[in-house]
This record gives C-alpha cells, structure tokens and sequence, in this order.
C-alpha cells in the first residue's frame, strides 16, 4: 500500500508508523519560557532560546529529509468488547467520511504582517492607560522594561513615568518580538477556526493567555504583578488580537502539503457522486 498520503502503511513484519519524537514538547517548553521571560527575566527568555534552537533543529532532522518510521508488530488477538448497556447506538462511518485538514493555511509573511499590525495598535490602549492613570505615555514603556531590568520593579512611580532611552529600547525589542510570535501562532491557529476567525483572535484568545499570565505571574514576579493594572492589559490585548486577526485573515492562504494528498478530483474542484469512494478504492490498490 503507497504512503503517498502520509498514513501509516504496511511493511514487513507489522505496520510502519512515525517514530515517537520528544521535540515537539521540547519546542513548546522554549517558546512558553521566551514569553514568560518577557514579563520576568532575561535569563528565562535565554534558557527557552536554546530549547527553541535545538528543538527546531531536532524537529527538523526527524521528518527532513524523509520522515523516520519504525516497525510495530501488529497482534491479531480477539479482542471482546462487553457493554452493560442494553443497546448500542453506532455511526456509520466510511473511508469517504475522511478528511486531511488544514489544506490550507497562511504562510509566515501573513503572520508577521498582523503580529506588526496588531503591535502598533496595542500601543493605543497603553499609552491611553499611561496618560489616564499616570499622566505619562513612558509608563507602560518602562514597565514593560521591568520584566528585564529587575530593580525597576521597585522602583518610585515618579522613576517609572520619566522617559529612559534604554528602557525605550529594551522594551521596543519585547513588544516586536512578542507581537511577532503571536501573530505567527494566528497564521497557524486561524484555519483551524475558518468560521468566526475574529472572534477567536479578538476575544478567546487573549483572554486564555491573559488568564495564564494571571495565574503565574505573582509567583514569577509578585512586584510587577501588583503594578499591571489587568483591566487595561486585557483591553491591550483585545486590541492586538483583533487588528491582528483581521490583517491575518485579509491575507490570501497558501495550500499546504496535505492538500497534495487530497483525490483529484477535489483538487480540481470537480464535484460529482462517488468520487471519494472510487478514489480511496483506487489508491488502496
């Protein structure tokens, strides 16, 4: 049986299926200690880049340039299946009930592109925030730069609201990389949401990290965490999710390898009965 489509396929002695990979765990690790080390500590941020680096390149060896398989034996063993219901209610399912998805996604230009925009437009609700409550735009700046320089965290209010080039600096770095990376998880999260995509981004989705970050950051960083005013940071974060959603959203998909694997007669958007039972019967053979 072909593995043109990527499922697991027959070979001698049992069934080849892809070889089990700690990577994708490792690469989730880093990324979660990059963006917590934003808001505490450089050296955080430090330790998820090397985790980040190696994961990326262990990944990649493991599918590239052909993807690793390993054997499994398969047991034809009966296996009897007891209920103590009285009746069973089963669905039907056949093989043209299968689907591959996503067939298609936004590519890595997208992603930056709404990451950048939704990064501009966050600044509106915190520089609103610095001048409402503290009567200057450098507040949320320099506590931003707080996550690395740690002593500003305790610092006086009056250090807090005066401009400092280098907190400046420092935090212009956190808030592109950060926007970056986010817009980068909406070119991948959107498709799997094709129906209210901003909503998703707008809404759910800052108020799930926003949620996290509350949960942690007073054991991470109890001085900063008492000087977020969360009300605004959330009005932050919606802003950014939904400039970045909808720039995101704008952008023209590009079609992904399992669309490749689809019938062909999907792929040429021809419509017509039968087509996916002839052509799962067609490439089983």
């Amino acid at each position: 049986m072909s593995n043109h489509t990527g499922h697991a396929h027959h070979s001698e002695g049992g069934l080849l299926l892809p070889s089990p990979t700690a990577w994708p765990v490792v690469l989730a690790l880093g990324i979660t200690l990059i963006i917590t080390g934003l808001v505490t500590a450089w050296g955080i941020s430090a330790l998820g880049a090397v985790f980040t680096v190696a994961a990326s390149v262990g990944w990649f060896r493991q599918v590239l340039p052909h993807e690793k398989h390993e054997p499994v034996e398969i047991h034809a063993d009966a296996l009897e299946i007891k209920s103590m219901r009285k009746r069973v209610v089963m669905i039907p399912v056949e093989e043209a009930q299968r689907a591959v998805y996503p067939v298609e996604t936004y590519s890595i230009a997208a992603g930056i592109k709404g990451g950048i925009a939704g990064g501009i437009a966050m600044t509106v609700p915190a520089g609103l925030f610095g001048v409402i409550v503290y009567h200057s735009i450098w507040y949320p700046v320099n506590l931003l730069a707080a996550g690395v320089f740690n002593s500003w965290g305790t610092a006086s209010t009056q250090f807090l609201v005066e401009f400092h080039l280098k907190g400046l600096i420092v935090a212009a770095i956190i808030h592109g990389l950060a926007s970056v990376m986010v817009g980068l998880l909406y070119g991948v999260m959107l498709p799997m949401f094709p129906r209210k995509p901003i909503l998703t981004a707008g809404f759910v989705a800052p108020l799930l990290w926003t949620g996290l970050l509350y949960s942690v950051l007073n054991l991470v960083n109890p001085v900063l965490n008492v000087r977020i005013h969360w009300l605004w940071f959330i009005l932050s974060q919606v802003a950014f999710g939904l400039v970045a959603g909808f720039v995101v959203n704008l952008q023209v998909k590009v079609r992904t390898p399992q669309f490749q694997s689809l019938p062909f007669a999907l792929r040429a958007g021809v419509e017509a009965t039968g087509l996916h039972g002839e052509d799962e019967e067609n490439h089983s053979k």
